[in-house]
């Protein structure tokens, strides 16, 4: 495990997708706007660090749905704790993730 990465803006905003139920990459980059090559290093940061854990789905679900499997993330109990962190160093943190809601549908 590694030290806890600094709590940028963007790291703010994908921990606190996590905590809101938005668990895999696509949907954080949907309901963010941040880009691919933001979100996939920094969950790997945060979950080196020990602020996530990880698994991926059955195989057989993706394969149902016709896609790759996904990479499903939630929060530790360090994780949730620096949530609480970003939520006071970035007060409009609760604002950041649009209109989308965890538990819709990513558009096709």
């Amino acid at each position: 495990m590694q030290s806890s990465p600094r709590l940028t803006h963007p790291t703010a905003v994908i921990l606190y997708a996590v905590s809101r139920g938005i668990r895999y990459g696509f949907d954080i980059i949907d309901a963010s706007g941040l880009r691919s090559g933001t979100v996939y290093p920094v969950l790997r940061r945060l979950e080196d660090a020990g602020l996530l854990r990880s698994s991926w789905e059955r195989v057989h679900t993706a394969r149902e749905e016709q896609r790759p499997p996904r990479r499903y993330y939630q929060l530790t109990g360090s994780g949730a704790e620096t949530v609480k962190q970003a939520l006071q160093r970035y007060p409009g943190l609760g604002h950041t993730l649009g209109r989308r809601s965890a538990g819709q549908p990513t558009s096709a």
